[in-house]
């Protein structure tokens, strides 16, 4: 059979979108680690299905696979790639959508610009629900001796402090952190560089992906680490090697996340 699909990208963190709100497929019937291979496939760094919900109130179903086929919880850049392609693709009217993924009912807004944005919910610190192997809750910890938090927005993120991140080698700490055995699901693992209390840099080494462009849940995750610990504003601009996402977040309260999303192309190929 062939696939049709929508290639796009949120501040470069790309995706491809399939519409299996007729149920053409299920991700058994497709490789998706050869789809998303750069030189052989399509090359992507996450697959978005939409589909539809038996939920009462809920507009669509939102599911997402890493490139290496492993399906996870929470992606924010790719449910504002989720959100426009469903608007502009008029497979709704509305602009507030309840979409259910994974990790729940997760509320997008597109706004009169064509930016979106996305009600990430409330973080998560208790360990065992992040998933993390630590004994007790803190608002730090220390893997490899290195200093982190550790929180989930929907999926799991270490973030940790650094002076200047631009020529930092961060794969290797990454690698070191995701094999350490205290998280049973992966991590993300975001490198944050305070520039002002409501500016920060970030750079994040995503589970089953790598270093990308851009990613919305651990520029959320390293925000909130940030307000927690009082080193942050409540409303913080994000700077990624992509491009700013805007984050607003009160101690207690859901993250709300903004931020662009763009069409790139649209093609078909054989599965």
């Amino acid at each position: 059979m062939r696939l049709k699909f929508t290639k796009m990208h949120g501040l470069g963190n790309d995706f491809i979108v399939i519409n299996n709100l007729n149920e053409v497929f299920n991700e058994n019937s497709i490789n998706i680690p050869k789809l998303a291979n750069r030189h052989t496939g399509i090359g992507f760094d996450q697959l978005l299905i939409v589909e539809s919900s038996e939920r009462v109130g809920i507009d669509f179903k939102y599911r997402i696979f890493n490139a290496d086929g492993q399906e996870v919880q929470q992606c924010g850049n790719g449910a504002r790639c989720f959100a426009l392609f469903v608007f502009k693709k008029e497979l709704t009217t509305k602009r507030k959508l309840n979409v259910e993924t994974l990790n729940g009912v997760i509320e997008l807004s597109i706004n009169d610009d064509s930016s979106v944005t996305v009600n990430m919910g409330k973080p998560e610190f208790t360990p065992s629900k992040i998933p993390a192997n630590f004994s007790n809750q803190h608002k730090k910890y220390s893997i490899n001796d290195i200093e982190m938090g550790v929180l989930s927005m929907g999926n799991p993120h270490a973030v940790i402090l650094a002076n200047n991140i631009a020529n930092l080698e961060i794969d290797k700490t990454a690698e070191d952190i995701q094999n350490s055995g205290y998280f049973p699901e992966g991590v993300n693992v975001g490198f944050m560089q305070i520039n002002s209390p409501a500016n920060i840099s970030l750079r994040v080494y995503e589970r089953g992906v790598g270093e990308t462009q851009a990613c919305g849940t651990g520029a959320c995750a390293a925000v909130v680490f940030g307000v927690e610990n009082n080193l942050l504003e409540n409303k913080v601009s994000v700077s990624l090697p992509g491009g700013n996402l805007d984050i607003n977040y009160e101690k207690g309260s859901d993250v709300l996340m903004t931020g662009p999303a763009e069409f790139v192309f649209e093609g078909s190929i054989e599965v």
